[in-house]
């Protein structure tokens, strides 16, 4: 075992229960716990949304699915990239206008309803957990391959540390490892992507050349079509990256880290000029994975293709680059699961615990408890799926997660915002459609059945015919939505004109 990666580790996680120490001593309240008591500036949101969003899925998935599938892979780089857009045109105001905490607050600003709320929150816990599951397979096909101890161990080593984080630090210290890790993310992507086209004298045109005969695809690996063969299959997957960003929980929750609408706008910018520029260098690293390490070591590695980037970082840079891009992997995961578990947290304690079991009317010692112990209970849950999932890629684990938060989350809050008729069982049937039947179609996908053993979760043949489900689940999230509303009698006019005022201005009425 290499003693500058153990050192290198040491100090990053180090540096991690620093920051986390210091952010416990300012968390006083429940607001300080959620939402860093809505303190953070607009480019602190912005690089600790762009933390947030560049996970594991983005660093060792994306990576790893470009070196193996070429230009399929890099289908997930522009499907992450473009959602941005979604997020600023489209919800990022109107969110911190109408929101305190959670999803689930910003709905209940229209319709203040147990079960609207019960059902948002549903949504938000399955959404955090697949996303769990995907940046735990990613911490243990890392920590493993570094340290040679079983995965299930490693598993066990982040799901202690991400709990920590939000046990003591809540979003303050969650925030600010998020900033630590992009910063450090962008160095590691900026100095990889500089060695690999300095080997090509920065011609990438030589680069593409080169390419196309490292690996067993010939000139096919610029195309489309390697993994992703059928047309609507991959509609259906842009679909759910491009329009899931607007409607996952731990990347909503950030916009009221910030105190008002402007700021949450800034953030937003800055957090795409952040991810655009990075996913934008996750070519030469899938590029430079495919010529210097090779599909064949790749798989090696990890069967889910996620050792890439660290793998080109040590052929390239030897041990030393090894040793830091490993430790800013193991960073990123740790920043990201810490966000996430804050947001499962907020489900459970603030939505279900605070709002429904105690009617809005928990102490604050209450509420912080109850936080601390969702908290646990998600982490917990999270690592004993995980255990599972070791050989799907995490990169394919997302786009699930991206699949439900388009199909439940994304209706809603757009049918919330500009949709004068919309009621409160339009709401919940928006919420229930869109997550049921993105979770029923995926069960039948080929993603968990397929004929080749190892290559699914189960072996047999898949009667939904696409990899992810968006295609259908969407349109269903919206017309269930449009469906509960016209046939249910119940609409408030007034209630909606003061919602549209408070969304685009960030008033409210004193009354």
């Amino acid at each position: 075992m290499d003693p500058v990666v153990i050192i290198l580790f040491l100090a990053i996680v180090l540096l991690t229960l620093v920051i986390t120490y210091f952010a416990a001593k300012r968390t006083k309240s429940t607001g300080d716990f959620y939402t860093a008591g809505g303190g953070l500036t607009g480019w602190q949101n912005g690089l600790a949304i762009a933390g947030d969003y560049l996970s594991a899925a983005s660093f060792l998935g994306i990576a790893g699915a470009i070196a193996l599938n070429g230009f399929d892979g890099f289908f997930y780089s522009i499907g992450f990239l473009i959602a941005y857009l979604v997020v600023l045109l489209l919800v990022a105001e109107p969110l911190r206008n109408l929101g305190k905490y959670t999803l689930a607050d910003m709905i209940n600003s229209r319709f203040n309803a147990k079960r609207v709320r019960g059902a948002a929150a549903l949504s938000t816990i399955t959404i955090v957990l697949f996303y769990m599951i995907a940046q735990l397979v990613g911490a243990g096909a890392l920590i493993q391959l570094l340290f040679d101890i079983p995965y299930w161990i490693a598993v066990l080593i982040v799901g202690v540390m991400m709990t920590i984080y939000v046990l003591f630090g809540g979003m303050i210290a969650t925030s600010w490892v998020q900033i630590t890790k992009a910063v450090l993310l962008m160095a590691g992507m900026i100095i990889i992507s500089f060695i690999v086209l300095l080997k090509f004298n920065f011609n990438i045109g030589a680069m593409f050349t080169e390419v196309k005969t490292a690996t067993s695809h010939g000139a096919d690996y610029l195309n489309p079509g390697i993994k992703y063969d059928n047309p609507l299959g991959t509609i259906s997957l842009m679909l759910a990256l491009v329009l899931g960003t607007a409607g996952l929980p731990h990347i909503l929750m950030r916009f009221f880290t910030v105190k008002d609408a402007k700021t949450a706008r800034s953030s937003v910018i800055t957090a795409t000029w952040t991810i655009g520029i990075f996913y934008i260098l996750t070519l030469f690293l899938g590029f430079g994975a495919a010529i210097y390490v090779g599909q064949s070591e790749i798989l090696a590695a990890n069967p889910g293709g996620n050792m890439a980037a660290p793998l080109l970082a040590e052929a390239i840079g030897g041990n030393i680059l090894f040793a830091f891009i490993s430790a800013v992997a193991f960073a990123t995961i740790l920043a990201v699961v810490a966000g996430l578990v804050l947001s499962g947290a907020s489900a459970f304690a603030h939505d279900i615990y605070g709002e429904i079991v105690k009617k809005g009317k928990a102490t604050e010692r209450e509420q912080m408890l109850a936080a601390r112990y969702a908290a646990l209970g998600v982490s917990v849950l999270s690592i004993l799926l995980s255990l599972g999932a070791q050989y799907l890629n995490v990169a394919f684990l997302v786009s699930l997660a991206f699949c439900i938060a388009a199909s439940a989350n994304l209706p809603v809050i757009l049918y919330t915002v500009y949709w004068k008729r919309f009621n409160t069982s339009g709401a919940v049937w928006a919420l229930l459609t869109g997550l049921i039947s993105a979770l029923v179609l995926v069960s039948m996908s080929p993603s968990v059945f397929s004929p080749v053993e190892g290559t699914a979760l189960f072996v047999g043949n898949p009667i939904f015919p696409l990899d992810n489900p968006a295609l259908v689940s969407v349109p269903l999230g919206f017309l269930g939505g449009y469906l509960g509303t016209i046939f249910s009698k119940e609409y408030d006019f007034k209630k909606y004109a003061e919602v549209k005022v408070r969304a685009n201005t960030g008033y409210r009425s004193s009354n």
